[in-house]
């Protein structure tokens, strides 16, 4: 047996010129840049990989000009895991804490994923200007979201109850509501 086509779906299409945008928090927007930054940066080392010569250069003991030690793995590491830090901070932090994190770390960084080229050769120049360009793209994002957080705007009555020390009591005929009640 066959079901009945709806032919509200038919008389009613959905219209094609409204989209529905819900407005995304700021911490979700600044946690998913941090993301993206992350999976760029390790893309990025990985892609470099590639490069020829650079696999026999780790298998030597070296990475750049540096000698691989436990020391060089440990700034790695610290280098790599606060942007990974950044991601969970940027979603628990209270917000005046979170928006200066997030300023600070961010602009620290630039100069962090600007050093990725120092080494770099002229045929590589193309490859490092973009994939350093997308990084400092991403904490642009991240410093200029930071930078315009929504603040909370208070409202005149907000404002007026709040710099009242005594409890705000609503008023009927000229008395106020606590001393109606009282009076029965």
């Amino acid at each position: 047996m066959r079901t009945p086509h709806s032919t509200t779906a038919q008389e009613n299409p959905p219209s094609r010129s409204t989209l529905e945008g819900l407005r995304m928090p700021v911490e979700a927007k600044i946690a998913a840049a941090w993301t993206s930054l992350m999976f760029f940066v390790i893309y990025i080392d990985y892609f470099h990989l590639y490069q020829p010569g650079v696999i026999d250069q780790v298998r030597g003991g070296g990475i750049f000009e540096f000698d691989i030690t436990p020391t060089l793995m440990t700034i790695f590491v610290v280098v790599i895991g606060i942007p990974a830090l950044m991601v969970m901070l940027s979603m628990t932090l209270p917000a005046r804490v979170n928006r200066a994190t997030n300023l600070i770390v961010a602009s620290l960084y630039i100069p962090v994923m600007v050093f990725n080229a120092a080494g770099a050769s002229r045929d590589w120049a193309f490859y490092y200007s973009l994939t350093i360009g997308l990084e400092v793209l991403l904490l642009a994002f991240i410093l200029r979201s930071a930078w315009t957080w929504p603040r909370r705007t208070a409202s005149p009555a907000t404002l007026a109850t709040s710099l009242d020390s005594e409890p705000h009591r609503a008023r009927v005929s000229g008395l106020s509501v606590g001393s109606t009640i009282a009076s029965r």
